[in-house]
């Protein structure tokens, strides 16, 4: 049914008395509710006082003004009912006319039983393209609001996220002021960095618009930052340059690329240069082109040596294991005086 079952409300715009009981009596045998108005002016008078119609139409040549006078007025409404133009002019240019100001439809009148059948017809059609779109409109808006939770939630978890991360972090401090073992100091604090590289992912999500990427050039910003404080906060410590592109990457990608810039920073701060000797670590990031970037963590300290990163090995496989994630690997670059270590990832 064009209107769920219920009984369709029609408000007939006609100066002719005549046809206009016709349709009263023709459309009254199939339920409507029909309502004429000898003129355009009163139709829009009844719309104008809140009268509840489904449908209406409106005839062309009328007193006063003509129905391409009318529809416009009627239209500027608030929610409006459908207009179906009708017309006893064989002049197609009145029915384009009419279409193009908004009306959902035009009929030819005359007097026969078909111009009531084929105003039914475009009456019934005109209330059930209107039921069809204010029920598109519904879903849509049920889609918004549907959205909108989701992403209150999500800002919501990666909020609690970030805060249990820093908690976990703040515990690590705390423990770090009362352990004496340097190897087991600075085996928490690099654990700690890691930590803060994750949780400075979920810090930017919870307070940005966009849930699904991140921008990397302000989250490796931040995250340089801190390191610079954690892991270098005297004089003579290495200097963290970063050089990155402005370019959005998604949560994992974020989430993994920080791991890996955290272990290749926090490498170049232990072993790229003896105690006060300063120095620069570079951190640089750049599109690479054909939908793919380049991040490069790299230092003018002795280099490799034997050809094989220094320390325990945890922070090599935890780079492997990230950049793994990526679908690539990290390479280094023989060729650089220091080291040089680059990831080349998909955007």
């Amino acid at each position: 049914m064009p209107n769920n079952g219920q009984p369709i409300r029609l408000l007939y715009i006609d100066d002719d008395r005549g046809l206009s009981r016709l349709v009263e009596k023709e459309f009254g045998r199939h339920d409507y509710i029909v309502t004429c108005a000898p003129d355009g002016d009163s139709g829009l008078e009844r719309l104008r006082a809140g009268e509840a119609f489904d449908v209406c139409a409106l005839d062309h040549y009328m007193p006063g003004r003509d129905g391409l006078d009318v529809l416009p007025d009627i239209l500027a409404l608030e929610a409006p009912p459908p207009v179906v133009y009708v017309t006893g002019a064989q002049d197609g240019r009145i029915a384009v006319a009419a279409l193009r100001a908004g009306a959902a439809d035009y009929v030819i009148k005359d007097v026969s039983e078909d111009f009531t059948a084929l105003l039914r017809n475009a009456v019934e059609d005109a209330v059930r393209r209107r039921r069809l779109q204010r029920e598109n409109d519904e879903a849509h808006e049920q889609v918004r609001l549907a959205r909108d939770r989701a992403e209150a939630m999500l800002h919501e978890v990666n909020h609690r996220v970030g805060n249990s991360l820093q908690l976990v972090s703040s515990f690590m401090s705390l423990q770090l002021r009362h352990m004496v073992d340097e190897g087991a100091r600075a085996a928490l604090k690099e654990a700690q960095a890691r930590i803060e590289a994750v949780a400075h992912v979920h810090r930017r999500l919870y307070t940005s618009g966009d849930l699904s990427s991140v921008a990397m050039d302000e989250y490796l910003e931040g995250l340089i930052d801190e390191l610079g404080k954690s892991l270098g906060p005297d004089d003579g410590s290495p200097n963290l340059v970063l050089d990155a592109a402005p370019m959005r990457v998604t949560t994992d990608q974020a989430v993994s690329l920080g791991v890996v810039v955290t272990e290749l920073v926090t490498n170049a701060v232990k072993y790229a240069y003896g105690p006060g000797q300063g120095g620069e670590i570079r951190i640089i990031l750049k599109p690479d082109g054909e939908g793919r970037a380049l991040l490069t963590v790299e230092d003018d300290g002795p280099g490799l040596g034997d050809g094989k990163p220094k320390g325990t090995g945890l922070g090599g496989k935890i780079v492997s294991a990230m950049a793994s994630g990526l679908r690539s690997a990290i390479e280094f670059d023989g060729a650089h005086k220091g080291v040089r270590a680059r990831l080349a990832f998909d955007l």
